[in-house]
């Protein structure tokens, strides 16, 4: 599944912290899939939501 990133936010915040987690929850109260996952390989939590398939441009009208 692809996946859009809404916003990117350092591991390494202070303790008891959650802002991506926050960002994520203010998402999903408009409305928005948003979840959080982890980047290794940045030490970042992404907040991303699915990306929509893509409807077929209707051709012929």
């Amino acid at each position: 599944m692809r996946r859009t990133v809404l916003e990117q936010f350092p591991a390494g915040g202070p303790r008891g912290s959650r802002p991506a987690e926050e960002f994520a929850a203010a998402r999903r109260g408009e409305g928005v899939a948003a979840e959080v996952v982890m980047d290794l390989e940045r030490d970042a939590f992404l907040v991303v939501v699915p990306q929509q398939p893509q409807q077929p441009a209707d051709r012929g009208r």
